[in-house]
């Protein structure tokens, strides 16, 4: 044996264990991964374009143009597009796109959003890309939440359609135009995603992937996100009069009292909750949308009115109701001659960490394996905020954070690892390609 072909041996051995484990992948799967990594660059092109207009929720122009930038991709993939306005719930309106694939088989739910955190105002505003030596990320408002998540979405689509598995796929998009700041009632604004995810056997959420020491983490779990306001009254008159037995504890000694108590009484495992503002005095109230607030009093007049306006977060919706009946018992319990009411405002409900959830993680790790990635452990649901996913979550088994890792995210400087934008668009394209030839376990 001659010392070259000895080396040549050697050589291969060498490359064999460093090359990704992918002998799992079917010619189909290997040729979606080829194409990720060929249009990277068009993908990266899209994001600029998408980050560059802007679409702050309250800029219903802005969001409804990214609508139509998102047309121009999915239409030519074979998807009919709607744009259903939202002038009922005070937004823009959301961007859902179908195509029809073989009859019984699964139906897929793709869920992203166009809007952002950042309104038209933003001084934030235009596309970075910022490229060294193994590293290339980009700078921009939205350009991991949620644009990198749409971009993603794209580029696993045009993989599965130059692979051949995008034409007998079941596949409905919705992309909301209010994720970051949802319309008003929320039942007008969510029902068109509620409906779809009564009809779908799997639903996959494109907003960001976390990681936790480098290692990539699978999400099958969100926590809610409901506001709540306490109102407290009480007896004004002269300070002098406090706690007597005709005037009473105030206003404002009732509200503390509340807030107190749920300080010393509501804490449970996954719970968290929040007072974010407050006011209090002869005369006080909120604006109408709940961030602002006016008070007038003297050091001398006990207050006859505070108020009070927080959150509170849960991962079932048996907590939500729960701690919704602890605050109410709490709030009744008044103190001497004053009153509280406390008032829920519809928000976002919980995804639970189900079994279904789980089971779909478990296809996407069989992905990881097959591409040579590393397993993604399930994420703590206490380190991942609320999302449109869980609007569905009662009805379809899911999984979120299919979107590419960022950090940053709504403040500026928000910036996006592009290169998670081809391994998460190639785990995209593979699993959907596999989900999708499952047969349904109801018939059509």
């Amino acid at each position: 044996m001659t010392r070259t072909f000895t080396r040549s041996i050697a050589l291969g051995l060498l490359l064999s264990l460093a090359a990704p484990v992918s002998a799992a992948l079917t010619p189909a799967e290997t040729k979606m991964a080829a194409t990720v990594d060929a249009e990277y660059e068009r993908t990266v092109g899209l994001l600029e374009r998408l980050v560059n207009q802007n679409s702050g929720s309250m800029n219903l122009e802005g969001v409804e143009i990214v609508g139509r930038m998102m047309r121009a991709e999915l239409e030519p993939l074979g998807f009919k597009v709607d744009w259903v306005p939202m002038a009922a719930a005070k937004r823009a309106g959301h961007l859902i796109a179908t195509k029809k694939g073989k009859a019984g088989t699964k139906r897929l739910l793709l869920i992203a959003h166009l809007d952002t955190v950042f309104e038209k105002d933003s001084p934030f505003q235009t596309f970075k890309r910022l490229t060294k030596a193994g590293v290339d990320e980009a700078e921009g408002p939205g350009a991991g939440d949620d644009k990198g998540g749409m971009v993603t979405i794209v580029a696993a689509l045009r993989a599965m359609k130059a692979a051949g598995t995008l034409k007998d796929a079941n596949i409905e998009i919705h992309m909301t135009g209010d994720e970051e700041d949802s319309g008003d009632p929320i039942a007008i604004a969510r029902a068109d995603l509620i409906a779809a995810g009564k009809r779908s056997d799997a639903a996959l959420d494109f907003e960001g992937l976390v990681r936790e020491e480098g290692r990539d983490m699978g999400s099958i779990a969100r926590r809610s996100s409901n506001s709540w306001v306490v109102t407290a009254t009480g007896q004004s008159g002269h300070s002098s009069g406090i706690f007597s037995a005709s005037a009473g504890d105030g206003a404002i000694f009732e509200l503390t009292r509340i807030i107190s108590r749920f300080r010393t009484e509501l804490p449970e495992q996954n719970l968290t909750f929040n007072v974010g503002i407050i006011t209090g005095g002869q005369e006080a109230a909120l604006d109408g949308d709940g961030v602002r607030a006016t008070a007038k009093g003297k050091t001398n007049i006990i207050p006859g009115i505070a108020i009070a306006r927080g959150d509170f977060r849960t991962l079932s919706q048996d907590q939500t109701s729960r701690v919704r009946a602890k605050m109410a018992a709490i709030v009744k319990d008044h103190a001497p001659l004053t009153s509280a009411t406390i008032a829920f405002d519809e928000g976002y409900p919980p995804m639970a960490p189900t079994a279904g959830n789980k089971a779909v993680l478990d296809r996407l790790n069989k992905v990881n394996a097959d591409l040579g990635l590393p397993d993604m452990p399930v994420l703590d649901p206490l380190k991942r905020g609320a999302g449109d996913i869980s609007f569905v979550a009662s009805d379809v088994d899911g999984l979120a954070g299919l979107g590419p890792h960022s950090r940053g995210d709504h403040a500026p400087g928000e910036t996006v690892d592009l290169l998670s934008i081809k391994t998460q668009a190639k785990r995209a394209a593979i699993l959907i390609s596999r989900l999708a030839r499952e047969k349904r376990r109801i018939a059509d």
